[in-house]
């Protein structure tokens, strides 16, 4: 099953991918739901048994959708783990990808430590208040969207015009390039 996290969303999508008897990463399949237009594609290990003309896998690695992949390689023992199984018997690629987003946000831009405080504040408490008055937090919920908005609007025109790369906003926020541009430009669309 494909790992994610809220933070890096999309940019670091992980799963416990497979390598096939020589070394090389098979190509994504398709599987067929049944009825309609739609095929789900998947890169996940328990995809490739050797059977429906897909290759079989030997081993497994963690993997990202950055392009990131585990240097350790995992045997897989089909004739231990059965025919059905989804999640890799082991946690070992998924600790691996772990220490990977590790790696990721040790690059990201600190948030100065009185902000952190501040927002893990707010955070737990709106979790306290959610149930004994919901109210009160969609009303704070909204007080922030707007203040987001303002903010993310006023980052967003500053950084476009401190002039700084595509590859350096993407490694100080933890995303791809394309996700950090993406976020860029929603900012400067918000009103």
């Amino acid at each position: 099953m494909a790992w994610t996290t809220e933070e890096f969303g999309k940019s670091h999508d992980g799963w416990v991918g497979a390598l096939l008897p020589d070394g090389t990463e098979p190509k994504q399949v398709y599987l067929d739901p049944g009825s309609g237009a739609n095929f789900h594609e998947t890169r996940e290990w328990w995809a490739y048994r050797g059977i429906l003309n897909r290759p079989m896998a030997a081993r497994v690695r963690g993997a990202c959708s950055c392009g990131w992949r585990g240097e350790t390689q995992y045997p897989i023992d089909w004739d231990q783990i059965g025919s059905f199984v989804q999640d890799f018997p082991s946690p070992e690629p998924l600790t691996d990808w772990e220490q990977h987003l590790d790696e990721v946000e040790a690059r990201t831009i600190p948030l100065p430590d009185e902000l952190t405080t501040l927002l893990e504040q707010v955070e737990e408490r709106l979790e306290l208040l959610v149930q004994d008055s919901p109210l009160a937090v969609l009303k704070a919920v909204a007080a922030l969207e707007r203040a987001t908005k303002r903010f993310g609007r006023q980052a967003a025109a500053y950084t476009e015009a401190d002039g700084l790369s595509d590859e350096t906003v993407a490694t100080a926020l933890g995303l791809s390039a394309a996700d950090a541009q993406s976020r860029l430009l929603r900012y400067h669309l918000t009103r």
